[in-house]
């Protein structure tokens, strides 16, 4: 163990892949890492914008490298895996971040297709893109899996039922993998936003009459904004965070407890 507290969240020579890091919360997040250390992949599923958000980190002072995947796409994760790996040589962390909600309404009006995308992105690319970063972790006998879920996976709001159940999915895959991959050394947490000021969820907040709904459900009376939850990604990438494993950590602003 570290003297140093401080040396707990250093992640020098780690590598982290970040999904659906161009914008928001995961380029928040690549940020972070960066900043502590890590050299930092990240996914967008355009090149184009997988590389401007790339420049904006790069600017700041921090390592990054853009790569286009689609996380509906089974050889596109697999590549990403093998692209991060030609270039860095190993993966230290996972943060499936990458999420889709093209659809707004009660479940009865949702099809089956739309089930299945939202499923693919949100679920089963984290199930896909662990599993193929797990040969990697095991191999050094350390690793961190972050997932990105909601606090819409544990109390779902109206209209947002194939998310909530996609983003509860994701909480039950990360307890899964802990209790699987602990003897590893391989840890899965998951970090369960509130509502965060992303253009993702902009048609939560852009209405100023929906945002003083909201406001008024948040203890804090605000919503966040991405850096905000930076913090629980660093500890829980770093040794800071050794000994927590199959654990959901929520960031609401007091959300859960109105």
């Amino acid at each position: 163990m570290t003297e140093n507290s401080r040396d707990l969240f250093d992640l020098a020579g780690r590598v982290a892949i970040v999904t659906g890091g161009s914008r928001g919360i995961g380029e928040a997040m690549a940020g972070a890492l960066s900043e502590f250390g890590a050299r930092v992949v990240i996914t967008s599923r355009k090149q184009e914008g997988a590389d401007e958000a790339a420049h904006r980190l790069s600017q700041a002072g921090h390592d990054v490298l853009p790569v286009a995947c689609h996380s509906g796409n089974e050889d596109q994760l697999r590549h990403l895996v093998e692209t991060t790996i030609r270039h860095f040589g190993k993966t230290d962390i996972l943060v499936n971040n990458a999420a889709t909600n093209p659809a707004y309404g009660p479940i009865e009006d949702m099809s089956g297709d739309l089930f299945d995308k939202i499923m693919s992105v949100n679920v089963r690319a984290a199930f896909t893109l662990s599993n193929l970063c797990l040969p990697i972790m095991k191999k050094q006998g350390r690793g961190s899996v972050i997932h990105i879920s909601s606090v819409e996976g544990i109390k779902p709001s109206p209209g947002l039922g194939i998310y909530s159940i996609s983003k509860a999915a994701l909480i039950m895959l990360s307890k899964t993998q802990a209790r699987e991959w602990g003897a590893y050394n391989i840890r899965s947490n998951v970090i369960c936003p509130g509502l965060v000021q992303t253009k993702f969820s902009s048609a939560l907040w852009a209405n100023k009459e929906v945002l003083e709904y909201w406001n008024q459900k948040i203890p804090l009376q605000r919503i966040a904004q991405p850096q905000e939850m930076t913090g629980l990604a660093v500890f829980l990438a770093s040794d800071a965070s050794s000994y927590c494993t199959g654990m959901e950590f929520t960031a609401d602003g007091g959300y859960m407890i109105s």
